[in-house]
């Protein structure tokens, strides 16, 4: 699938999940291209049938040269990647600090963080060369982790901690791309609201509040937002 002349082109990470669907559909409304990237071809046949504009991708994201391959096609299939989102993410816990398992630690650092670092060293230079956006869901839980989301709350710091470098690298070049962090509690969509009616979720924020806030990064000023937390917590 190659791009129109002139058109944007969105690489959405994790585009199979409630949040990536949500979002892909957002960007499709207001007129970008969406390269949705996921790790089942299945899941992303289901979740994108039918819409005009998705360029479906099955890449695994913590092999790097996996993701230098998508990069690569990116770049000729659509002339290079005006926005990466990345919402690949998870979640383990315990009941304490001794509960905390390396397996839990080093399949959230996998999945949340090697994801991230692959994708945005892959897609630098094309953000830097077209002013793009690159953003990420951090957590409320790297200003005020406890015992029992001690690895989940490292691993977001983690996320936090890059996207701030990347932002330095973004800001010295004078490319005007920008990297931003969108903090939430947790998110919640009309699926796991409709499974759990009991439950009011306090401070959950809900997928599709979360990909407007995405959505209105390229089209902000990267000095607003390069290097940014912004606070999507729900109510």
């Amino acid at each position: 699938m190659s791009a129109a002349p002139g058109a944007r082109t969105a690489v959405v990470a994790g585009a199979t999940s409630a949040s990536g669907i949500a979002l892909t559909r957002r960007l499709l409304a207001d007129g970008l291209g969406v390269v949705a990237v996921g790790s089942d071809a299945g899941r992303l046949a289901v979740a994108f049938e039918g819409l005009e504009g998705v360029d479906r991708q099955v890449c695994d994201l913590t092999d790097e040269s996996a993701v230098g391959g998508l990069a690569e096609r990116v770049l000729a299939d659509h002339g290079g990647a005006d926005a990466l989102f990345h919402l690949v993410g998870g979640w383990r816990g315990g009941r304490g600090i001794t509960t905390q398992t390396t397996a839990d630690y080093e399949a959230l650092h996998r999945s949340v963080f090697l994801t991230l670092f692959n994708t945005s060293r892959a897609f630098y230079d094309q953000l830097s060369e077209r002013g793009g956006r690159l953003a990420a869901v951090s957590a409320t839980a790297v200003a005020a982790p406890t015992a029992g989301n001690a690895s989940y709350a490292a691993v977001k710091a983690s996320v936090d901690a890059w996207l701030q470098a990347v932002a330095h690298g973004f800001a010295g070049g004078g490319t005007g791309a920008a990297a931003t962090a969108v903090v939430v509690k947790a998110l919640v969509d009309d699926a796991l609201r409709q499974q759990h009616p009991e439950r009011r979720f306090p401070g959950f924020t809900h997928v599709e509040d979360l990909a407007r806030v995405l959505a209105s990064l390229p089209g902000a000023a990267a000095t607003e937002v390069n290097g940014a937390r912004i606070d999507a917590v729900g109510a």
